[in-house]
């Protein structure tokens, strides 16, 4: 089966496109990079170059968030009035129920969060850079779309970024596409738009690892645009948004606990019309 050619008002994808081309879409030279001026109005206007909401949250906070839904308030509730009642079983069999959930949820969020520190580590503090035609060192998190930087054996790439020029480079790009052995890279362009993130040779990505040789690059998307930007989007959905059956437990449990109120209501009523004790 064929693929679908992409649609007309889509941009192309960065491998698809000659370095040149690239750099006047962004308006930056590839000699001279960006200057100084036209940097900090790119950095005001996109932002740092860093992950945002990764702040990381303790074990307790992680376990507590378990136990806030209204089905656990209910079942909490239950059991202590059960325990109050003398119905031991009973009780001990819903506290069961709601610490079985809240470790199934404690579990899930405690990966997600661990796996959100892992992506910390994949950035860097300073890198290479040229502006004004000069060479610098800058914070990373200064870089943005246009900038021109330089990689060497030993260097994280701070962004994600097209190549211009190489000289035997070898990126190890396991963390992000899973391949064990280092990608040998290039400048050539590709025709085929939907080519996997592993065979966009001519690209580097944010958090690969230089392992041979070196490169300069044509920064094309920083922070939360990079495909590591992404990743951590996709982590934090699974550590704050609640799944489906999250969703209907809560309203289920929102449910009950308005109709046991109707139904307590109804026989506290009752009870006072029929002349019984409080």
């Amino acid at each position: 089966m064929s693929r679908k050619p992409p649609a007309a008002d889509q941009p192309k994808p960065w491998h698809t496109l000659e370095a040149g081309a690239i750099a006047k879409q962004l308006s930056t030279d590839i000699e001279k990079g960006l200057s100084e001026r036209e940097a900090k109005a790119r950095l005001k206007r996109d932002g740092p170059n860093e992950l945002r909401s990764l702040e990381s949250r303790s074990t307790w906070a992680i376990l507590a968030e378990q136990f806030k839904g209204a089905m656990i308030l209910l079942l909490i509730i239950a059991a202590v009035v059960s325990l109050f009642l003398g119905e031991t079983k009973d009780a001990v069999v819903i506290l069961a129920i709601v610490v079985l959930n809240g470790a199934m949820g404690f579990v899930q969020d405690y990966r997600a969060e661990k796996a959100m520190e892992a992506l910390r580590e994949f950035t860097v503090p300073t890198v290479k850079v040229i502006r004004d035609g000069k060479d610098k060192v800058i914070e990373s998190t200064r870089l943005v779309a246009g900038d021109v930087i330089r990689l060497e054996a030993g260097d994280l790439a701070p962004a994600d970024a097209r190549l211009i020029s190489i000289s035997s480079l070898k990126m190890q790009e396991a963390a992000l596409t899973g391949e064990s052995h280092a990608v040998d890279k290039t400048v050539e362009v590709s025709s085929d738009p939907e080519l996997p993130l592993a065979d966009r040779t001519n690209l580097v990505f944010k958090g690969t690892l230089a392992v041979y040789g070196r490169g300069t690059a044509l920064v094309v998307a920083t922070g939360m645009k990079t495909q590591l930007g992404r990743i951590a989007e996709l982590l934090e959905s699974v550590g704050h948004e609640a799944t489906p059956l999250q969703k209907r437990l809560d309203q289920l449990g929102k449910g009950m606990a308005l109709g046991a109120l109707a139904i307590v209501g109804i026989v506290f009523a009752l009870g006072v019309y029929q002349g019984e004790e409080l």
